[in-house]
């Protein structure tokens, strides 16, 4: 019984010692396969935050909800994670889309710069979705 329970209680410490260190992979998004096409997720999910925007020409009138928002910090993720694997002639629009999302995915920015982060989005998301097709 003594052997059992010591057992039980080292197991814990003995998995943890046999996991790999979570914090130093660069992971910014959940779901899907790492070996995914990389074209084929970050489109995915600029179509995903797409759904809640406004049509084009409309940016000034875009509610910037917390769901947009939440949508918009995970196509900021899934980029951050796929992004560099997209065909070079996107790395402009990669990179604009990077640094775009960066305050399009916080709810403490100002609405007129939320706008114009907006507008400068639409332009590269366009780009690499019709870059992936």
């Amino acid at each position: 019984m003594k052997r059992l329970a010591a057992v039980a209680l080292m197991l814990p410490i003995l998995l943890v010692g046999c996991q790999d260190n979570a914090s130093s992979a660069e992971k910014y998004s959940t779901g899907g396969d790492p070996t995914d096409s990389p074209c084929a997720r970050v489109v995915s999910a600029i179509g995903y935050a797409g759904l809640m925007l406004k049509p084009k020409g409309q940016e000034d009138q875009q509610y910037f909800e917390d769901a947009l928002i939440g949508r918009l910090a995970e196509a900021r993720g899934i980029t951050l994670e796929f992004g560099d694997r997209l065909p070079d002639s996107l790395h402009g629009a990669v990179e604009t889309v990077k640094t775009t999302t960066a305050g399009l995915s916080r709810n403490d920015v100002p609405r007129e710069r939320q706008v114009a982060l907006l507008k400068q989005y639409r332009v590269a998301a366009d780009q690499i979705v019709a870059g992936c097709k």
